[in-house]
């Protein structure tokens, strides 16, 4: 499906090289956004650079499922007049950006990786959308998931996968994992994906980013298409805490056209990230995300990450949370049985896909072969678990059940924080790995969430940081904090990034054979 415009991505390869000096793609976004303020760059050049490196690489990479290059390239312009006219604009002016197709996003069409609204165009921007206009974010089209963000491989897209650029036969991870590939393969320095059960730290983790999940009511959830309401978040996707930090800030605050979304002041997350010192913080390892089934390699990055934060004066506390074990089982009923509702709104009816439509043939059959055709086999299987879960005579025994076990797992948090500042752990329990190596074992792909559903369930803010390599392949660990001290996240972060930077692996991908 991606839909690569012509006229924006022939131009001369040389306006891929600014006057700010070296590959305009490689640069960060907060340097980005310093040389366009400074005039060493414009705004259409940083934006016809993205697109001229998404024509490059994502015949391989399919991080994009539509690009607006015309409207982004417009975009550009209008920032680089205000620019020229002496108007303030914001951090992040002129700087491109990926977004994951489940924001609905006027001009642009919003499929959510599935065949049942393909093509269709929404009427209207969720507010993520429009606060990224606000800030002058150059949107440079949507981004690949795994169909309406159930799974953790991106295979799950009807529209085909998307790959690691880090390793083309692997998986960027999921659901945003075309929003994580499109940043790790310099199509774009910034992303926004959205995190239900990890769909941000965990692609984040596997492709070498920085993925953060606010908390959850700190980033509004209008127009963000829904799998699980109680679950789903939007957050950024970066290669820095800084620019992580940015984003973050550009999107969160209170939003009165979601009910879900809390009224209090966005946590200082830019200058947390600059502060880069951890001296005096408790930090808590969680015993229970640890130990068999943990790649020898993600176990030896995280003992060293945890060995440097000690020497930049953290004080490591050993925690447990018991019902974190439970975290996985409640989650796959909480989740499925929220999805079974939401999707019952992709009826043939009102928008979407419509077939068998004869004039003979019943709303109901209409809607039987509709919903047959246009969901994939993921989203199925979903809907029919969830369905179950909330069924007359089992709703109490699943789903309630699960709700009481979401609880206890709160509970174990609020006690951790008793202790500690923030909990740590690693993001996933292996690298990527290969493209169908678990499509056909649903229980084994589920588990790469094993680390980072506990958060989604409590509520609180996380964070997937880069922290190595294992057999060549980036290994993130996690940070958690309690509810709206996302602040955090970004303090340690921004610590152990720059204590770990020449270990980093940046410039990120200049081995990468496919690139």
């Amino acid at each position: 499906m991606t839909d690569h415009p012509t006229s924006p991505v022939s131009q001369p390869a040389s306006t891929s090289v600014g006057a700010a000096g070296g590959d305009v793609t490689r640069l960060t976004a907060a340097a980005t956004a310093a040389a366009i303020a400074a005039g060493e760059l414009s705004a259409v050049e940083a934006t016809q650079a993205a697109l001229e490196r998404i024509a490059k690489v994502d015949d391989t990479i399919h991080a994009f499922l539509h690009i607006d290059g015309e409207g982004a390239l417009a975009a550009a312009r209008r920032v680089d007049q205000r620019r020229a006219a002496g108007e303030a604009l914001g951090p992040l002016a002129g700087v491109p950006l990926a977004l994951k197709d489940v924001l609905a996003t006027r001009g642009m069409p919003t499929t959510c990786g599935s065949r049942i609204l393909e093509g269709w165009q929404a009427p209207y921007d969720a507010t993520v959308v429009t606060r990224l206009r606000a800030a002058d974010v150059v949107l440079l089209g949507k981004a690949n998931m795994d169909e309406f963000a159930m799974g953790s491989s991106t295979e799950n897209s009807a529209y085909g996968p998307t790959r690691n650029p880090w390793d083309t036969t692997r998986i960027p991870g999921g659901s945003s994992g075309g929003s994580a590939a499109a940043v790790a393969a310099f199509e774009a320095p910034l992303a926004i994906g959205t995190d239900t059960g990890g769909s941000i730290r965990q692609p984040a983790a596997v492709c070498g980013l920085v993925g953060v999940k606010p908390t959850y009511g700190a980033v509004s959830r209008y127009g963000l298409v829904a799998f699980s309401s109680s679950l789903d978040q939007a957050g950024p996707l970066a290669r820095t805490v800084g620019d992580a930090a940015l984003l973050h800030a550009a999107i969160a605050g209170h939003d009165a056209l979601d009910s879900t979304s809390v009224d209090v002041p966005v946590p200082p997350v830019v200058a947390a990230a600059a502060r880069r010192d951890v001296r005096g913080m408790r930090v808590g390892v969680v015993r229970e995300l640890s130990g068999d089934g943990y790649d020898p390699g993600v176990r030896a990055a995280f003992a060293a990450a945890v060995e440097t934060l000690t020497e930049l004066g953290a004080e490591i506390v050993e925690v447990s949370c018991p019902h974190f074990t439970y975290a996985m089982p409640a989650y796959y009923l909480i989740a499925p049985s929220e999805c079974s509702s939401n999707l019952a709104r992709f009826d043939a009816m009102r928008f979407g896909l419509r077939l068998g439509d004869d004039g003979q043939a019943g709303a109901e059959e209409v809607m039987s072969r509709t919903r047959e055709a246009g969901f994939g086999p993921e989203v199925k299987r979903r809907i029919i678990l969830g369905t179950y879960a909330l069924s007359s005579g089992y709703y109490d025994a699943y789903y309630g059940q699960a709700q009481k076990v979401r609880t206890l797992i709160s509970r174990d948090f609020a006690a951790a924080y008793e202790q500690v500042d923030v909990l740590i752990s690693p993001t996933t329990p292996t690298p990527a790995f290969p493209i169908g190596a678990k499509v056909d074992d649903p229980v084994a792909m589920y588990l790469s969430d094993l680390c980072t559903i506990p958060s989604n369930l409590a509520g609180g803010p996380a964070m997937s940081l880069p922290v190595g390599l294992a057999d060549g392949l980036p290994v993130g660990l996690q940070i958690m904090a309690p509810t709206f001290a996302d602040d955090r996240l970004y303090r340690v972060g921004g610590a152990l990034e720059a204590a770990l930077d020449d270990r980093r692996g940046h410039p990120l991908l200049d081995e990468a054979p496919a690139l």
